[in-house]
């Protein structure tokens, strides 16, 4: 998807200069620096800022905005650079904020069971600072991204079919709005009638309506028993209508991820691991050990009726991180298999009662490509990813790689599911959202309008103005 038509002006000097004389050396022009924050992990053309602010509170994000919106210059926050739709291109040039300094836990709140943070607190950090409260964050996208970011972007992840998204675990942010003023977005309580729901409309808004300074998530008890297994199937197809069943029997499993045959080859290879090179379900189980043993002898005979396989324990800690490591690292271990290549990942969501479907169908679609490509999939919420294995000096690779994804996401809304189901729009998914929402695309552009007249904040995502 090529990126929008945006005139780029020339940063005002003045600007600059007041800049730094708010930020110091915090402030930075370099090119290395300016490139590093102009790209993500996608495969996206990179569009470098023409200057980066390292923040360190939330007034101090409300000043540069504040400068910014006087110059009308654009403004795009940057977290951990680690999304997949060119969400960070700074598509007209302008500043980007760097929130990544501003790391700092404010509070955790144990009997209430939520925290706050700064924006720039990696989900990792978090987790760790709470390992002896006996709670947990379990939000898990798998790259340690940052709560902002996170927010921004409404990401979830593997626990997401048990716990939520970001979407369900975020009670309140504070942000800066186009024009400096800070809001915050909602109290600690865990619901409220009072109001428009300003916090939904922010999580999710990729930094077009506003920049995240601060984020109060939900917590959780750690499980007394977690425990996790893998199994494979003769087929794809087996293994996603396990899924299924699993799903409508109310089994509250905490993960199951899908992996296709392909995808189990690399892992295998990239973390040496000696699993059967097969479609294949990984699963984890939360709860007391009677209960965790009771949906794991549920899952298992549900398993069972599809031609699965014996289930492969992980019960120790140090089992289930490095099948769960093995998982979150199958974006590198897909590339590893074609070296100099690069990832075009790309997701959809549908009604888990399609997902066999649009998984059969976009899996024939693979068959007669020429471009290699690996499947894994949050299948528990109906997600699933695909990363095509791109040699970028290659342009029909590239094309062949857009028409697949072009046909999948067709698929998925004729299917009545989404377009993305994790990864956001930024700008390589915007020109579905027009056949996704239709009119309803009107009125995310009348609130772009009414928040953002000037359109400073990350222009060129989500909605075309």
């Amino acid at each position: 998807m090529p990126a929008p038509a945006l005139h780029r002006e020339p940063i005002d000097k003045s600007l600059l200069a007041q800049l730094h004389q708010l930020l110091g050396d915090r402030l930075s022009t370099a090119t290395a620096v300016c490139d590093h924050h102009g790209k993500d992990e996608s495969y996206h053309a990179p569009h470098s800022p023409d200057a980066v602010a390292f923040a360190h509170s939330t007034e101090e994000v409300s000043a540069i905005v504040k400068l910014c919106s006087d110059h009308k210059t654009p403004v795009i926050a940057f977290g951990t650079g680690t999304s997949l739709e060119g969400q960070v291109a700074a598509l007209a040039g302008g500043v980007c904020i760097d929130l990544s300094q501003m790391n700092q836990i404010l509070r955790v709140n144990v009997e209430d069971l939520d925290a706050v943070v700064q924006a720039g607190v990696t989900r990792k950090q978090l987790n760790e600072y709470l390992r002896d409260t006996g709670l947990f964050f379990p939000i898990d996208p798998g790259a340690d991204a940052s709560l902002g970011g996170m927010a921004a972007t409404r990401a979830s992840g593997t626990n997401a079919v048990r716990y939520g998204t970001m979407r369900e675990n975020v009670l309140a942010l504070t942000v800066v709005l186009a024009d400096g003023r800070v809001i915050r977005t909602a109290r600690r309580a865990r619901k409220s009638a009072a109001g428009y729901d300003l916090t939904r409309l922010f999580v999710g808004s990729e930094g077009t309506l506003g920049i995240i300074t601060e984020v109060t998530v939900r917590l959780y008890g750690i499980p007394d028993a977690i425990s996790a297994a893998v199994c494979d199937f003769p087929t794809i197809e087996d293994a996603v209508n396990s899924v299924i069943l699993t799903i409508q029997n109310g089994v509250p499993v905490a993960r199951i991820e899908l992996l296709d045959a392909a995808q189990m080859a690399a892992i295998n290879n990239y973390s040496k691991l000696n699993h059967k090179v097969a479609p294949t379900l990984f699963f984890e189980f939360h709860g007391s050990p009677a209960g965790v043993a009771e949906q794991a002898e549920t899952v298992k005979a549900i398993a069972s009726e599809h031609g699965g396989n014996e289930f492969r324990w992980a019960t120790t800690s140090e089992e289930r991180s490095k099948l769960w490591q093995a998982r979150h690292d199958a974006y590198y271990a897909a590339l590893a298999q074609r070296p100099g290549s690069k990832g075009w990942a790309t997701d959809v969501c549908v009604p888990i009662s399609r997902l066999a479907e649009c998984i059969s169908e976009t899996k024939r679609d693979l068959a007669s490509s020429p471009v290699p490509s690996a499947l894994v999939g949050h299948v528990g919420d109906g997600n699933f990813h695909l990363v095509f294995m791109i040699d970028p000096q290659q342009p029909e690779e590239i094309a062949e790689a857009g028409r697949l994804n072009d046909r999948m996401v067709a698929r998925a809304l004729a299917m009545e599911g989404t377009s993305t189901g994790e990864h956001g729009v930024g700008y390589g998914k915007m020109d579905f959202l027009v056949s996704e929402h239709g009119e309803a695309l009107s009125v995310m552009r009348s609130i772009k309008s009414a928040l953002d007249p000037d359109n400073i904040m990350n222009p060129g995502k989500i909605v075309r103005m």
